[in-house]
């Protein structure tokens, strides 16, 4: 398979540049006369470059040359036409790797005129770790890079939660991180209530632990029924053979594995493994529902809410949802829809090619698929109508916010800033991104404050530390089309304020409204004070709808702040020192803790004492010595 990124060799399909003064229909007439009959994907610009729209074409002559001819064209694609000011061409090889390929540009350049997948996220997944002795269950959410089995995708974070809880009770595997794993002397508290095995301790046999992960393999891979009837088998003979307690524990997690397999609202039988993808359109708006189904499990649903123009058609939508949606995931072997979309075949090539596998695409007219389809579209229907009320809403709020703060338009994008430590330790900065569409969280960002930024707990210095971190960079990505805020709204008073206007004043950041938020006297909400540059304070009617909204965006940033600094204390306070030593592995590190019985007490061992420790020689313990000493 190509990759999703041109290479130089395939840019430069059209020799040679139009004339500057042309444009619209004009220029790109005088790009077609170079152009080859091949496959491959063009990219429309305006005049500050940004681009406008990219399309895919099997002969990309012909495609780019409707544009040209000036008829039949919708408002929305003339608009475009008369915009562009120039274009770029990639030839490939086939028209699928043109699809991929224009799936992955429109994600990473959102432009102006393209259907766009919004709130695109990762998905959480369950992985068993392969990589230790004992493997490690764990959720995960990002590039595989860790050797193990990953299944998914779950639709949410709760979802993949509950099913650990099911997999702990059922099948006893360990989810300790490795520092935690090799430091145990004695089994933890989740061997004592059944939810692991202890291998940590050597409580289970290595032969019956991997037992248990093949099990939990079987099952995550939708072989439950097999697995439930050899526990029912083993369960009878140790009754048969008086082992109760052995019985029991089966017994136990036999009812584990059924609460999982029957708790799941919607799961048809003859559904092992699919996506089922349904759209709903009201209001020029559309919602795209999607349902996952792994393992003969439903693993929960989401909603998408892609950007588009009020004309497009709902076949349209979902089609190019499909390609942005699977350009990084891999896509199960069937995807059931709720209509049918234009180059299906080629859709589902190039999904089988990304996948590795054969991927059908099937829009069920009958029978047990049409109505989970069906149910999937009520969904959708339902979730648009929650999103077209909330849009409504949202947009009264963000004009009282304008109104406020005497912005010149309504805002589309405020970034509200907030700070996290414990007197300067495990300091954290957060910024949070509100808009028409409400919290845009996947724009969400923490500032890890190192060096000086951290060694202080002056919020004066950490705030204004952050934002000159933040600004810094977007005046660098500023030119490359980067969101700008409309507001920038501080959690704090005049010195907060201050502060942030001096390091925009050194930026030369003058055209980003500013504003601070501080708390009321004790903290009382309703009672805060607000701040905008060379203006008194004010505050706002208790009872205002806009204010509620504000005290929101505050808290909001004040959640993420307060939820990464945990984080980050809760990691200090975990991480084991013998980690860093050169040299030390998993079998001296539990030779020195079982000897010592803390890595504090290692840290502060003499010399002739860790020279003593079974395992560890004198060149060794030197050097752990002098670790600790330097």
């Amino acid at each position: 398979m190509s990759s999703s990124k041109p290479t130089s060799s395939e840019i430069d399909a059209a020799s040679g540049e139009p004339a500057q003064s042309l444009h619209g229909p004009e220029l790109i007439a005088d790009y077609v006369k170079r152009l080859p009959s091949k496959p491959g994907v063009y990219r429309m610009f305006d005049e500050d470059g940004a681009v406008l729209y990219v399309g895919k074409a099997r002969n990309l002559k012909n495609r780019v040359s409707n544009y040209a001819n000036g008829r039949g064209h919708s408002n929305r694609i003339a608009l475009m036409i008369v915009l562009t000011r120039s274009m770029e061409f990639v030839v490939t090889q086939t028209e699928t790797e043109a699809l991929l390929l224009e799936a992955n540009l429109i994600k990473r350049l959102k432009p102006r005129f393209n259907i766009l997948l919004r709130d695109d996220k990762s998905f959480p997944y369950i992985l068993i770790r392969r990589d230790h002795a004992a493997p490690q269950l764990l959720k995960h959410r990002g590039a595989r890079k860790v050797k193990g089995d990953y299944f998914g995708p779950f639709a949410s974070v709760g979802a993949v939660n509950h099913t650990l809880n099911t997999l702990q009770k059922a099948f006893m595997l360990r989810t300790c991180t490795d520092s935690v794993y090799e430091g145990r002397t004695r089994p933890c508290m989740l061997y004592q209530i059944k939810r692991c095995a202890g291998p940590c301790v050597d409580l289970v046999t290595p032969q019956a632990y991997d037992e248990l992960v093949s099990q939990a393999t079987d099952f995550l891979r939708g072989k439950s029924n097999a697995l439930r009837e050899d526990l029912q088998d083993r369960m009878q003979t140790a009754s048969d053979e008086l082992d109760f307690e052995l019985a029991a524990r089966l017994r136990d997690r036999i009812r584990a594995i059924a609460a999982v397999t029957t708790d799941q609202g919607i799961n048809p039988d003859g559904i092992e493994e699919a996506d089922v993808i349904a759209v709903a359109q009201d209001g020029g708006k559309s919602c795209v529902q999607v349902f996952f189904f792994r393992a003969g499990q439903n693993w929960g649903n989401q909603s998408f809410f892609p950007r588009h123009d009020s004309e497009a058609e709902p076949a349209d939508v979902l089609a190019a949802f499909l390609a942005q949606f699977y350009d990084d995931r891999p896509a199960p072997g069937t995807i059931l829809l709720s209509h049918t979309v234009e180059e299906s075949e080629l859709i589902s090539e190039a999904l089988s090619l990304r996948a590795e596998r054969k991927v059908n695409l099937l829009v069920p007219q009958r029978g047990e698929k049409k109505k989970l389809v069906d149910q999937t579209a009520h969904n959708a229907r339902e979730a648009l109508a929650r999103r077209l009320a909330e849009s409504a809403t949202q947009t009264q709020l963000l004009q009282g916010v304008q109104r406020v703060f005497k912005l010149e338009e309504e805002p589309t994008r405020i970034e509200v800033y907030d700070n996290s430590h414990i007197q300067g330790t495990n300091a954290l900065g957060a910024m949070i991104v509100a808009g028409p569409e409400g919290f845009e969280k996947n724009h969400y960002r923490r500032f890890n404050m190192k060096g000086d930024d951290a060694a202080t707990n002056d919020d004066f210095a950490m705030m204004a530390a952050m934002m000159r971190r933040r600004f810094s960079r977007l005046l660098k990505e500023r030119e490359e089309g980067a969101p700008v805020p409309s507001l920038v709204l501080i959690d704090g008073g005049k010195g907060q304020l201050s502060s942030v206007l001096k390091v925009m004043e050194e930026l030369g950041v003058t055209d980003i409204p500013i504003a601070a938020i501080a708390k009321g006297p004790e903290r009382d909400a309703g009672r805060e004070a607000f701040y905008l540059p060379g203006e008194a304070p004010f505050k706002m009617p208790m009872k205002d709808p806009v204010l509620y909204y504000l005290q929101r965006l505050r808290d909001e940033a004040h959640r993420f702040a307060i939820g990464g600094h945990r984080a980050k204390r809760k990691k200090a306070m975990s991480d084991n020192p013998l980690d860093d030593v050169p040299g030390i592995g998993p079998s001296r590190k539990k030779a020195l803790l079982a000897h010592f019985g803390s890595a504090k007490a290692v840290r502060n061992a003499a010399l002739a004492d860790l020279e003593a420790v079974d395992g560890v020689s004198k060149a060794m313990a030197k050097r752990i010595h002098d670790w600790f000493q330097s």
